[in-house]
């Protein structure tokens, strides 16, 4: 038994240290891409060291600081590294081992009560069907959306807007690559959903017309309060059904006050936009119902006791009304359009999360 225990220790020490070379290697990467590379010097490196050293009892590398600080000109000793911050502190905060079933979409409207959300039509959990709630064969499941106009298909267990596509069905022939619907719940597989498009208020639409433009949030939970770590408003490309980064769009810093920074943020290496390619300027843009999406994701935090960081991606429907899009369990931290680490709770936040024991996947 102790063999096998210091066997595994050394697997978990191997597991850790891959995943967090993955992450420097990436960062790394992007920082030789960038056009403008700022390099610390040795009062900033003492300050990051002094700073971190006695909250998690190491020294910590430096690439993230260097990559944020190129991209926004802004020093801070707070930036959190990639590994630091997914293989250590988000694996205390949040219980990934339970990700599989959490991270379903088809079981959000089942997790969370009393929010907005968009209209599901149909579902497919682990190989079976559910129209409007109800088990059905996949023969029925094709006669009864054998005719839809402009909804969304999406895979179910995937994140970041991987595989959500606009679909429109004409007899059961799809405007996607002209599959017959039965083709292209095979090519979907076993965990997916078709849902109405969220109708979003007029000022999000007018950010960008085709994609729904969310609100990320992320809140963090400390006993029974819920911290607003920061907001961002996720605006998506010229065509685009997503706003994520990833896929091209862009996100911009909201303020306490729901008014939108100066600049926007996309990407690994593209800085400071001024604009949406809309046409609309970032710096004041109000964000309608600011104060009732961020109430909104509090309420809903304390819902979910497995998990102390989470992202919300939040529309606003065309009656002001906060909707919930997503809820994510592995969120990243714009530091580039929001800022340093967890804001003004970083110390706070490390310290608590600390003292917690890692679930490691």
């Amino acid at each position: 038994m102790w063999l096998r225990n210091i066997l595994n220790h050394f697997r978990l020490i191997r597991r850790k240290r891959a995943i967090a070379n993955r992450y420097k290697h990436d960062i790394t990467k992007h920082f030789k891409d960038l056009k403008n590379r700022r390099y610390l010097t040795k009062e900033q490196k003492k300050e990051i060291q002094a700073f971190y050293k006695p909250l998690i009892g190491r020294k910590v590398s430096f690439y993230c600081h260097e990559y944020f600080y190129s991209r926004t000109g802004v020093f801070s000793k707070e930036y959190i590294p990639t590994d630091l911050y997914n293989v250590e502190l988000l694996t205390r905060a949040n219980r990934l081992d339970l990700n599989l079933v959490y991270r379903d979409k088809n079981l959000t409207d089942v997790f969370l009560q009393g929010v907005k959300q968009p209209h599901t039509i149909l579902k497919r959990m682990n190989g079976y069907y559910y129209f409007e709630g109800n088990a059905v064969s996949e023969e029925d499941a094709i006669n009864y959306c054998s005719n839809l106009d402009d909804v969304l298909i999406k895979p179910s267990l995937l994140q970041q807007g991987e595989g959500i596509q606009s679909l429109t069905v004409t007899d059961g022939r799809t405007n996607i690559n002209d599959y017959s619907l039965k083709q292209l719940f095979h090519i979907y597989g076993d965990n997916f959903q078709i849902q109405e498009k969220l109708k979003q208020h007029e000022r999000m639409r007018a950010l960008n017309p085709t994609s729904v433009n969310t609100i990320r949030i992320v809140t963090y939970r400390s006993d029974m309060e819920v911290l607003l770590i920061y907001a961002v408003v996720r605006i998506g490309k010229p065509g685009a059904v997503i706003d994520n980064q990833c896929a091209g769009g862009i996100s911009a810093i909201i303020d306490e006050n729901g008014r939108l920074g100066k600049y926007g943020f996309g990407g690994y290496d593209v800085d400071n936009i001024l604009q949406t390619d809309s046409g609309i300027v970032l710096e004041g843009y109000q964000i309608p119902s600011y104060d009732k999406a961020v109430d909104t994701v509090k309420r809903l935090h304390l819902q979910l006791p497995f998990y102390d960081i989470i992202g919300w991606d939040i529309a606003i429907d065309e009656s002001g009304d906060p909707a919930l899009i997503e809820w994510n369990t592995k969120v990243g931290l714009s530091q580039s359009a929001f800022g340093p680490g967890f804001g003004k709770y970083t110390e706070r936040i490390i310290k608590e999360l600390w003292k917690k024991k890692p679930h490691y996947v």
